[in-house]
């Protein structure tokens, strides 16, 4: 699958690895009530929001329970390959990108200080100010004063565990 944004092009899709395959099988069996070897629609629902974290719409469902075959659900095999499929076009940014989303209430585009405090005051109350700081500054990386989605984004991927590992937070 090739997604197209003004005017340049780049691959989506990625490898699925045999972790993700066995905890697709694993939510399969878990949802495959009465153990009929196949998922209901409604058993289907809960194996993508236990995959992916939101119910699908009742036109996602009617796409997803289209099999083509003579079983009234989706059976394993089929169920593991739609969900390898759309596993593989996720975008990996997306979580990222609510997080940021979530932290710039202003919906500037950026982060100031203050954005960065509340949030934090929000999720983490009993943080301490300095890690909260000490934060900021690390994904503020040209210390202009304003974390871009880029820097948050580095910010979470490998910044977030240093800071709080190197002022106790964690402890």
């Amino acid at each position: 699958m090739q997604i197209f944004t003004t005017g340049r092009s780049f691959w989506s899709e990625r490898e699925i690895n045999n972790a993700e395959r066995k905890k697709m099988e694993l939510v399969f069996h878990q949802c495959d009530v009465g153990k009929k070897g196949y998922l209901s629609r409604e058993d289907l629902k809960i194996a993508v929001i236990m995959l992916f974290g939101y119910k699908p719409s009742k036109s996602e469902t009617n796409i997803l329970m289209e099999n083509g075959a003579d079983c009234p659900g989706v059976p394993l095999e089929r169920f593991v390959s739609l969900m390898e499929r759309k596993m593989s076009a996720e975008d990996p940014y997306e979580k990222t990108r609510q997080i940021f989303s979530a932290f710039d209430v202003h919906c500037r585009g950026f982060l100031k200080l203050d954005d960065f405090k509340s949030a934090f005051k929000r999720v983490a109350p009993h943080l301490p100010e300095r890690t909260v700081l000490e934060a900021f500054r690390y994904a503020d990386q040209d210390s202009d004063g304003h974390i871009s989605f880029k820097d948050f984004e580095n910010f979470i991927s490998y910044g977030l565990a240093n800071i709080c590992s190197s002022t106790g937070a964690t402890k």
